[in-house]
Formats: C-alpha cells, sequence, structure tokens
C-alpha cells in the first residue's frame, strides 16, 4: 500500500503509537520514492533513492527503540544490574525519535511549501 497523497501522510502520523515502535517499519514501507535519487547518500560511487534512505533511517530508530524495550526488560527482571547502560540505550532512542519526528515535520513543511507554489 503506497501513500498516494498528503492526507495520507498526515493520518498515517495522526494515527501512529509511540507505544508500538514497528510500526515505524510499516510506514517506512508505505513510502513510494524509489525514484527520487540522492547522490552522495551511498557508499562510494553508489547513490541511494530518498525512499531506501528513509526506510533506513526508520529501521534504525526501530532497532533502537528495541534495544532500549530489551535493556529495561533485563534490569526490570534482574538479569542487569547496569543501571546506566539501561539509560544511555533509552536516551539514544529517545533522541533518535525525536529526530526522526523532527524530519517527518521538515518534510510536511516542505510539501506545503510545493503545494503553495504558482504554477
Amino acid at each position: 500500500m503506497a501513500i498516494q497523497n498528503f492526507s495520507q501522510i498526515q493520518n498515517t502520523f495522526k494515527n501512529y503509537n509511540v507505544d508500538n515502535w514497528a510500526k515505524s517499519v510499516e510506514i517506512g514501507k508505505q513510502f513510494d520514492f524509489r525514484n527520487a535519487e540522492m547522490p552522495g547518500m551511498g557508499e562510494a560511487g553508489e547513490s541511494k533513492s530518498f525512499g531506501d534512505f528513509l526506510a533506513e533511517s526508520i529501521s534504525k530508530v526501530n532497532g533502537l527503540q528495541q534495544d532500549a524495550n530489551t535493556a529495561m526488560q533485563r534490569l526490570a527482571s534482574g538479569d542487569s544490574q547496569n543501571l546506566h547502560e539501561t539509560l544511555l540505550a533509552v536516551e539514544r532512542a529517545d533522541i533518535a525519535l525525536k529526530q526522526m519526528n523532527q524530519v517527518r515535520n521538515k518534510v510536511i513543511d516542505a510539501y506545503r511549501e510545493i503545494m503553495k507554489m504558482q504554477v
């Protein structure tokens, strides 16, 4: 299911529940930006599409969230006594989620600016 218009993007993000981190991957799969090339974002001599870059970034944020959840579960169950590592994992995940949210806001702002342009 590819997102076809701006209202679908807004609805997707409005319905996003931070308790369900796996939804991040689903959101990444809904974007279809395969033709928008971003030069210099891949390995040397390789370019990635914007969709690939976005999906990879969302997957990384999802991985950080899962790491934080695992660290909290280990601390709560007594498997780990290291509170510092748990807090670091939670803060990394929090910062990554906030950054992803800011990128989302910038994309929406850019879309709105484009829609205001006279053709």
